[in-house]
């Protein structure tokens, strides 16, 4: 059974997840480690959230929602390290946590970017994000309102 809840990464289990997404050649929670500990990102914006997944009591994926820096638009958000555990892809967790992420988002964002990976861009693309131009700060965008 699949558990989402507010996260942040003194949480059981996310140094195991770290390991295995620098394994892979990710730096996406790496980030989310630094950023947390030096205290320039810890998700308290308006609009702002980050989840954990659980399976069991094994964390599995995180995700965050934060306004996005890169954006000028008053009203843009960012999906933010969104990493799946390996044993637990194709499970419905990326998908899960993406839903939870634009739970309410609607209430501070208009829409979300993301600067996903290529290897995710098919991912994003079943979510309902569409891809960007080449070049910026982000691959993809869902629109929310």
């Amino acid at each position: 059974m699949l558990t989402l809840a507010a996260f942040d990464p003194g949480a059981a289990g996310f140094s195991a997840l770290l390991a295995e997404s620098q394994g892979e050649g990710h730096r996406m929670l790496l980030r989310l480690a630094e950023n947390w500990a030096n205290g320039s990102n810890r998700f308290l914006l308006p609009g702002e959230v980050i989840f954990g997944a659980w399976s069991g009591d094994v964390l599995v994926g995180v995700c965050g929602r934060n306004v996005d820096p890169h954006d000028t638009g008053p009203r843009a958000g960012r999906v933010r390290h969104l990493y799946v555990a390996q044993r637990a892809r194709r499970d419905g967790v990326g998908r899960a946590l993406i839903a939870a992420i634009c739970e309410g988002a609607a209430e501070h964002f208009d829409y979300l970017n993301t600067n996903a990976p290529e290897t995710a861009f098919a991912f994003y693309e079943r979510m309902g994000f569409v891809p960007l131009a080449a070049g910026g700060h982000a691959t993809h965008r869902l629109m929310l309102a």
